[in-house]
């Protein structure tokens, strides 16, 4: 069997980087496309970089000519920000975001790109009932323009399904786990302040490691035909106090743990559908795993589980 070449747009990012390192793991031939090339070593082994604008005049066809997988993670924001990351520029925000991928979308199916996997968001969902869940049947009715072009780029991509092409969109919750070479975990600064005895806020949602996300796109990509073309990709209902709870156990820290949030009142995500695929994710354990490293990372000694 040839090795599968695959394209990932935005795969330097805080997402994109546990794909690619899954996909190297499953011994793809990886193109990482986006603004600018990765840090030397930042990826466990090479990959091929080719620059890409999500301007959608600037798209051509010329990164998928001989590819077999495209996975589109990248999206144009303010830094730090998805939700309100059109800043003051929404109209530039929406022709990056959802033109340009439905641009992409387009090139890669042009010169025979067989599957395309977005990385859609819990945020097509928009607002509803305090503790409805989300099974991917729920009414999809945005709130913000984020959650807009995300919705907009998967009817793009599902409109060009068919003979030789098929597109799958994750929609995918809040995602945990260490940054990469030189960045930060997402918790970094709720453990800083926490250890600091600042003020925490009460905060509970849905989370998912980058891990699963990435096994989440490796399933998808070795399905012979996905009968569904949406699925949810989440784990865990977490609460900031159940985090803090951790690192308080394992320091010993005599600082008081927050309030604990309304769980009752969140929008937690189905999942059936990636499970009846045999898509597992790590669960609690995986999130100790984690906490348990940052705080390593953090030059903090901890007391790791047995077993």
């Amino acid at each position: 069997m040839s090795t599968p070449r695959t394209v990932v747009s935005g795969g330097t990012g805080y997402v994109g980087r546990f794909i690619v390192e899954s996909l190297l793991a499953a011994g793809h031939d990886v193109t990482v496309i986006g603004r600018r090339p990765p840090a030397d070593g930042f990826f466990s082994k090479p990959v091929h970089f080719a620059s890409l604008s999500l301007e959608p005049e600037a798209i051509t066809s010329a990164p998928f000519e001989g590819v077999d997988f495209f996975v589109h993670g990248a999206f144009d924001h303010e830094p730090g920000k998805y939700r309100g990351g059109e800043g003051n520029n929404p109209q530039g925000f929406r022709r990056r975001n959802l033109d340009g991928s439905a641009a992409l979308f387009a090139a890669a199916k042009t010169v025979g790109v067989r599957r395309t996997v977005f990385l859609s968001s819990r945020a097509v969902y928009g607002s509803h009932s305090p503790g409805v869940w989300f099974s991917e049947t729920v009414e999809a009715r945005p709130d913000t323009l984020y959650g807009e072009v995300k919705l907009g780029a998967e009817q793009a991509l599902s409109a060009l399904r068919g003979p030789g092409f098929q597109g799958v969109s994750l929609r995918v919750t809040g995602v945990y786990g260490p940054g990469g070479p030189g960045r930060p975990h997402k918790w970094t600064g709720l453990v800083a302040d926490y250890l600091a005895g600042r003020e925490i806020a009460p905060r509970a949602g849905t989370e998912v490691h980058g891990r699963d996300v990435a096994a989440a796109v490796r399933l998808v990509l070795e399905l012979p035909t996905p009968d569904d073309v949406i699925l949810n990709v989440s784990d865990l209902l977490v609460d900031r106090r159940d985090i803090l709870a951790i690192v308080k156990r394992e320091l010993g820290s005599s600082h008081p743990l927050p309030e604990a949030a309304d769980k009752g009142a969140v929008n937690a995500m189905r999942t059936d559908r990636l499970a009846a695929l045999g898509w597992r994710p790590g669960g609690r354990k995986l999130l100790e795993e984690s906490i348990l490293e940052l705080l390593e990372s953090c030059n903090v000694s901890v007391r790791r589980p047995s077993g």
